[in-house]
């Protein structure tokens, strides 16, 4: 009996058996994400525009043991999501356990410089491929029984961040339509959440945190008044363990 017990909590407690689409894992919240999940058990598909770069990134994961695979796509293009998700659809039998809508961009320029073409590229790339994407994973989802969505906000979509109305309301738009699914396809049994992490190191906020003054003030603005660095894990797979099917509608600021 005891054993019995300790195997259904060794469950709880992992990703094992369970299948996960992580969108733009090959570099900074989404590299690490990829590996977290990998690291509790789940199998991974996970896609990059660069392909030099996704090759360069499963073949580390393949060394350290992990189930990733992935494929080259653009999720700004209704086209390339179409083909994504028939290819996650191929590969784990037409159910999804996971979905984690982590692309994202961003240009840092005051709101009166940005062009229609700003306005467009980021909206597409961070709101509109998130909502389509997750649309047409919806099927998958609901056919594995136990779906979990996790939308990749921003504190930048909740208070006011300096040079960043554009990104801010579509990381905005994220907390509400996290609020929105996480109702409407409940009974689907298909929990929604949202992680809304401050500053952290990636490749995306160099461009930003390189200038000394706004890397101070993004650390002092921080309750640890630490900048965090992906290298040193993004804990997120807490959301997604059979322990946590309570948690749902909820958006998780990380500092």
């Amino acid at each position: 009996m005891e054993e019995a017990n300790n195997i259904c909590m060794d469950k709880r407690w992992s990703l094992q058996e369970m299948s996960a689409l992580v969108t733009g894992g090959t570099k900074g919240l989404g590299y690490a994400i990829v590996e977290e999940l990998a690291g509790l058990g789940a199998s991974i598909h996970t896609c990059s525009r660069n392909e030099a770069e996704l090759n360069s990134c499963l073949h580390v994961w393949k060394a350290k043991g992990f189930q990733v695979t992935g494929s080259v796509c653009d999720v700004s293009s209704p086209a390339e999501r179409e083909k994504l998700i028939e290819t996650v659809s191929s590969q784990f039998d037409g159910k999804l356990n996971i979905l984690i809508n982590n692309v994202g961009t961003n240009i840092y320029q005051p709101t009166l410089e940005n062009t229609r073409e700003d306005y467009s590229f980021i909206m597409s790339t961070n709101l509109e491929s998130a909502y389509h994407l997750t649309q047409l994973a919806h099927p998958l989802l609901k056919s594995s029984g136990a779906g979990s969505i996790i939308f990749m906000s921003s504190v930048a979509g909740v208070v006011s961040v300096s040079f960043w109305s554009i990104y801010g309301a579509t990381k905005g738009a994220m907390v509400q339509l996290t609020k929105n699914l996480a109702c409407e396809w409940a009974k689907d049994n298909i929990r929604t959440n949202c992680v809304a992490p401050w500053f952290i190191a990636t490749p995306l906020t160099e461009p930003y945190l390189s200038d000394d003054e706004v890397f101070r003030g993004c650390k002092s603005s921080n309750p640890n008044g630490k900048n965090r660095r992906t290298e040193r894990g993004f804990c997120i797979g807490s959301i997604l363990m059979p322990t946590s099917s309570i948690l749902h509608n909820r958006p998780d600021y990380l500092c």
